[in-house]
């Protein structure tokens, strides 16, 4: 059974043209305004089964990090429609859900709660938690005390802890040095190991093709191609070229 269904999904958006809501309501009262709507996934579709790993290429505003957020149930499409199963972790904005005036401690549990996971859960996970962001004594401290850096792996660590049939990760790889980096690598091949899915967005063509069997080139919204990583890239890399 698949993990992740999308069916011709397509999501649009209205496209505001208006400076300020006193110009809305100027051209509302007139009967001036022309409702229009952008684009950002156009007719997508695609499966992923238990154990698979996808990549996601394409240049900023192509649409992948919308794919992801469908995919993660966050956005509802236009049309279509998608479909994922099991435990899903969506890893797309490290930090968001964290409070500044939390511990980094406090932050675990409140983050945890927020990603649907249980009290209990997080306190066996905790120490595993905390050894893996490295964060050491500041782990007490308030969080507007941290770093941006200490913040991502705190919330890196926070979301990978726990198993999940599905994860979904979007430019997490550059969280941190390259030490930090390169266990964030470690943890997602692992994920692979015990047989999760996993999707990936990232700009890093080198972290994809080590950690994808398959890929796919998103552009405006459409899927270019798809197929072995090492094939999508090097359409997408030439494409780059041409336009050069």
């Amino acid at each position: 059974m698949n993990l992740l269904e999308f069916h011709a999904v397509t999501v649009r958006y209205p496209l505001q043209r208006t400076r300020s809501l006193k110009e809305w309501m100027i051209q509302h009262a007139k009967g001036q305004i022309v409702r229009e709507e952008v684009t950002v996934l156009d007719n997508v579709s695609l499966t992923l089964g238990p154990g698979d790993s996808l990549g996601l290429i394409g240049p900023n505003g192509a649409g992948k990090s919308t794919l992801l957020r469908v995919a993660a149930g966050i956005i509802t499409p236009t049309e279509g429609a998608a479909l994922n199963r099991g435990m899903v972790a969506p890893i797309i904005e490290l930090g968001t859900g964290f409070d500044g005036d939390l511990s980094g401690r406090e932050n675990i549990f409140f983050n945890g709660a927020l990603l649907g996971r249980s009290r209990r859960l997080m306190e066996e996970k905790i120490d595993e938690i905390i050894d893996f962001a490295g964060i050491g004594e500041f782990i007490e401290s308030p969080l507007r005390t941290y770093s941006t850096g200490m913040v991502a792996r705190l919330a890196f660590s926070v979301a990978t802890a726990v198993e999940a049939d599905l994860i979904l990760l979007d430019e997490v790889l550059s969280v941190g040095d390259a030490a930090f980096q390169e266990k964030c690598e470690e943890r997602i091949k692992s994920f692979y190991r015990r047989g999760s899915s996993v999707v990936l967005v990232s700009h890093n063509m080198d972290s994809i093709e080590e950690l994808c069997r398959q890929s796919i080139w998103v552009q405006r919204g459409q899927i270019v191609t798809s197929g072995p990583t090492a094939d999508v890239i090097a359409a997408y890399k030439e494409s780059l070229h041409s336009v050069a």
